[in-house]
């Protein structure tokens, strides 16, 4: 199992902005496909974004679209998830997920993933 570092998380008012980023060491993440799935208490754990290994192909769930932005930097081995316009229904944790495959030209938002990270918690209120 991979061990994937997530970070960014915090608490916004709605309207506002965070950036969570998923990295790792010891390998590339550009030889992964890598989703960000978000669970809120009491509820399914659901997809939000995924981006491919070679970085052609993102997806986004319908609630997220124009808002959510997901991205790679490979200088920095890692994928980020820029997440704008915050409403109190995006408040959960957030986990970024991982699959070996090289070369790949599509991804997928929803379990099996190899791999996950720790969590970090997203609490969009007044």
């Amino acid at each position: 199992q991979l061990q994937l570092v997530e970070s960014g998380g915090g608490l916004v008012q709605p309207g506002g902005s965070l950036r969570l980023s998923c990295a790792a060491s010891g390998f590339s993440l550009g030889d992964y496909v890598i989703g960000w799935f978000r669970q809120a208490p009491g509820k399914e754990r659901e997809g939000v974004s995924c981006i491919s290994s070679n970085g052609d192909n993102t997806d986004y769930a319908d609630s997220v679209k124009g808002r959510f932005t997901i991205s790679r930097d490979s200088a920095k081995n890692a994928v980020y998830l820029q997440i704008n316009s915050l409403k109190p229904e995006d408040t959960a944790v957030y986990y970024c997920a991982a699959e070996y495959g090289p070369y790949l030209s599509f991804c997928w938002m929803r379990p099996p993933y190899d791999s996950w990270g720790q969590g970090t918690q997203v609490t969009v209120s007044s």
